[in-house]
């Protein structure tokens, strides 16, 4: 979903004349009401629940009982984490990792003897779970005298697949990491039409999506096969995580069914035509930033927001003219119904809905008395329209803002603040007072995930969008300050995205600012956007990585 404001019609000089309107059109939904037949779909039996519950217990001994070798306890955890079943044993995994990070300061050169698969694979597991391992003392011993990589490493695929995943963890400073980046994907791209068809897919797949940018439920999907072709899987485990997968998929589908209703009776598909409709891109993009069953909620209200964000995104960006976006900019500020009659026709539906959800968020968060947290969540809506009216301004005078200037006003356009702070409300008591006024300061990591999503949706949607009158991309904004061509540009945008993600690695080491349930959300936003914006805009133009992703997740079941 691109949320960001990236054109701004031409303005008339008669508001009431036939008005000159940039229309953009769209491709329809591919859904059409598929996923209101969920609605009445049956749950999960008693005798499911029993079987996972049976299943989960056999797992949790498993991950508690001692095992001979360290490796095979990294191995497990690796397991339960790519399969999507972690969330149920978050405090297990935790108590492991931390015995291990300790004995790692309390163990002087414990990993001599380990083999650079061991190595990484414990560099990676504690680096996600927050650990701030250093990466300089780990990974020398894999240097030669001249201070390169030593040759003798291309032998071991598995150890250089799992040095390359590690090095996605790295944050400022770690040169070491950015060499072992260049040096295990060289290596992997060249070697990988020799390998077997298992590891050749495993190879190709982490070329394309390491772990750390991939969604956990898309992966979960992709890896059940994977997992079963290791000689060392384990049944009982990859059993409970497909059945724990579908459950959960039902829950997923009944909660699409009542968004879904929910838009179909809104009815903007005819009503204001002139937008995307993509009710079910839209819940996918929110379940990518939390799919765990407490968080239904917040599931709800986010996928509602992030639907009406992408139709006023629409109303400034393809239908709106200069003079209609300075009223509709003026009732989100006064926030107020009463303002309804001072806006277009065609503005009051959206208005209004946007209202009657923050009316049913206040009603939500009033039953556990956090009603406070609704002045956070409207406040950022209001930064976000009031950072879609600046950049009307600017195309309405011809301006071509300085590249600080462009940014400093789009990571807020981006939308990703405000859908990062409003993602906390519904997560219950993990989120205080103190939590939203973090957020709202767009700290470091959110400035990251910002900066992610802004950059690349610009780098693969500007052809598209200079088909017609467009205020300008930050492509633009740099090529004309800095005298450059598009692809020059582009290098430097992919670099920056690069650092950003670092500053997310960086975000999430201990000790963190806030609770890590809540920097998982920031996470996981910037995942989506690897995901549905790596090739190219597959939320405008709905594309096969974004219908492969709802199929697989919303529609077909995991075989058992």
């Amino acid at each position: 979903m691109s949320l960001q404001v990236s054109a701004v019609p031409a303005q008339t000089k008669n508001p009431n004349s036939n008005k000159k309107r940039p229309l953009v059109n769209y491709s329809p939904s591919l859904w059409g009401d598929h996923f209101l037949s969920y609605a009445n779909d049956s749950m999960e039996t008693n005798d499911d629940l029993e079987q996972v519950q049976r299943l989960k217990e056999e797992v949790g001994k498993l991950l508690m009982d001692p095992i001979d070798k360290p490796s095979q306890k990294l191995e497990l955890i690796d397991a339960i984490q790519r399969l999507g079943v972690s969330y149920h044993f978050e405090s297990e995994i935790d108590e492991i990792l931390q015995q291990i990070y300790k004995d790692h300061h309390n163990e002087v050169g414990q990993e001599d003897n380990d083999s650079l698969y061991t190595i990484a694979l414990r560099f990676r597991l504690l680096r996600q779970q927050g650990y701030n391992i250093p990466s300089a003392d780990i990974f020398n011993k894999f240097k030669d005298n001249k201070g390169n990589f030593k040759e003798s490493l291309i032998h071991d695929v598995q150890g250089m697949l799992h040095l390359y995943e590690a090095t996605h963890m790295r944050v400022h400073g770690e040169d070491i990491l950015d060499e072992a980046l260049k040096f295990t994907t060289t290596y992997l791209k060249s070697v990988v039409t020799n390998l077997n068809p298992t590891l050749a897919t495993q190879v190709n797949r982490a070329l394309k999506r390491p772990i750390r940018k991939c969604l956990q439920r898309v992966e979960a999907r992709h890896y059940f096969s994977t997992y079963h072709e290791n000689a060392s899987h384990n049944e009982v485990l990859l059993k409970f995580a497909k059945l724990d997968f579908n459950i959960l998929q039902k829950q997923h589908q009944k909660e699409l069914s009542h968004i879904s209703r929910w838009w179909k009776d809104l009815d903007f598909a005819n009503k204001l035509s002139f937008a995307r409709d993509r009710v079910v891109e839209c819940y996918f993009w929110i379940l990518g930033v939390y799919f765990e069953p407490q968080y239904s909620i917040a599931r709800k209200i986010l996928t509602k927001i992030i639907c009406l964000a992408s139709t006023i995104d629409d109303i400034y960006d393809a239908y709106g003219t200069y003079e209609e976006l300075e009223l509709f900019t003026d009732a989100i500020k006064r926030w107020d119904i009463n303002c309804i009659d001072q806006i277009p026709e065609y503005m009051k539906l959206c208005y209004k809905s946007l209202l009657d959800v923050y009316e049913e968020i206040e009603d939500e968060m009033s039953k556990e008395g956090r009603s406070y947290l609704v002045y956070f969540a409207t406040d950022a809506m209001k930064k976000l329209v009031q950072a879609y009216f600046v950049e009307a301004k600017w195309f309405n005078e011809g301006y071509i803002p300085t590249m600080d200037e462009y940014m400093s006003n789009a990571l807020k356009s981006s939308g990703y603040p405000t859908v990062i702070t409003i993602s906390f409300v519904g997560m219950g008591d993990i989120v205080t007072q103190e939590a939203f006024e973090w957020v709202s300061q767009e700290p470091k990591i959110v400035k990251a995930a910002s900066t992610i999503s802004r950059l690349m949706d610009d780098i693969v949607s500007q052809e598209f969008e200079q088909k017609r009158e467009h205020f300008v991309s930050s492509i633009d904004c740099y090529m004309k300050q800095h005298g450059v061509s598009k692809e020059e540009a582009h290098n430097e945008f992919q670099k920056q995205i690069e650092n950003a993600w670092k500053d997310i690695n960086q975000g999430c080491l201990r000790p963190t600012q806030v609770p890590m349930p809540l920097l998982t959300r920031v996470l996981n936003f910037s995942q989506v956007m690897d995901l549905l914006y790596k090739d190219g805009d597959a939320y405008t133009h709905i594309g096969e990585v974004l219908i492969q992703g709802v199929t697989s997740l919303l529609v077909d079941s995991v075989p058992i």
